[in-house]
């Protein structure tokens, strides 16, 4: 099991992204290879859950695209993953908020969580 976790930490690339969880809207730039074109595209949504650890972690994003929602699964490790930005702070209390994907209209907004900051 060792031998697994040492050679992970040589093969794959470990990047830097900001500390998220599930309820926090967050904007995911991922690289699309079209023909031999390169781009990035932007996804942005609720985080529904993170699951696993390390290198298998990954994490769902639930958008709304017009009328129909939308659900992304990302690999934390991704070499397509270009940045992640923490758009604003959900105030949930469960890690897994599948119940969102029932929800509608008003129902449907989550609650920002406030950040005081004494000066």
């Amino acid at each position: 099991m060792d031998f697994i976790k040492e050679l992970e930490k040589e093969l794959v690339e470990v990047k830097n992204f900001p500390s998220f969880k599930s309820g926090d809207t967050i904007t995911v730039s991922y690289k699309i290879k079209e023909g031999n074109k390169e781009r990035i595209q932007q996804f942005q949504g609720v985080v529904l859950q993170r699951r696993g650890s390390g290198v298998t972690e990954t994490f769902t994003v639930r958008k709304m695209s017009g009328n129909v929602g939308v659900e992304r699964i990302f690999p934390i490790s991704s070499p397509f993953l270009d940045e992640i930005v923490v758009n604003k702070k959900g105030d949930v209390r469960r890690a897994r908020i599948f119940y969102f994907r029932n929800l509608t209209g008003k129902a449907a907004r989550i609650r920002e969580k406030r950040s005081f900051s004494h000066k």
